[in-house]
């Protein structure tokens, strides 16, 4: 069996685990995200999180809101703000998709994952998605525990 080669700029940073719990998803878009120098060397480190973050468009521009990147120490007097606005990069015909969705259709735009692709630059995933109510989140709790159960059965049989 041949070696796969593993790419060592590919790195997840860190990633929504709610978000597909609270939100059904509709359709994903992968974005570049401007950063200053610190916030990558943080990233690299590993110290992000998006769990209480969310995307806006705002002037014509998409906005990374409330993401946690942690200050890196060694870039004491030109370091960042923790939870500040982050830019987001897309094309202009999925930015005027973006705001429809927003701002017409009453959809979220909620990041998914945060991570360095196999080029080594910084990139989110954002998806549109819609809340779910109650009775929609104890109907995708039933249904994995279900699949868990079912996969448990044909372990013990198989």
């Amino acid at each position: 069996m041949a070696k796969q080669k593993t790419n060592p700029n590919y790195k997840v940073v860190a990633v929504n685990r709610r978000a597909r719990f609270n939100y059904a998803i509709e359709e994903e878009i992968e974005c570049g995200i401007i950063l200053r120098g610190s916030e990558v060397k943080s990233l690299r480190n590993g110290q992000a999180n998006i769990a209480e973050s969310y995307a806006a468009v705002e002037d014509r521009e998409l906005w990374l809101i409330n993401c946690y990147i942690a200050k890196y120490k060694q870039a004491a007097h030109f370091g960042h703000e923790e939870r500040g606005k982050r830019k987001l990069l897309v094309g202009r015909r999925e930015l005027a998709k973006l705001w429809s969705a927003t701002k017409r259709d009453g959809r979220t735009l909620v990041p998914l994952v945060l991570y360095f692709n196999h080029k080594g630059i910084a990139k989110v995933k954002i998806a549109i998605a819609t809340g779910k109510k109650t009775s929609d989140k104890r109907e995708t709790e039933r249904r994995r525990d279900w699949q868990l159960q079912k996969s448990r059965l044909l372990r013990q049989r198989g």
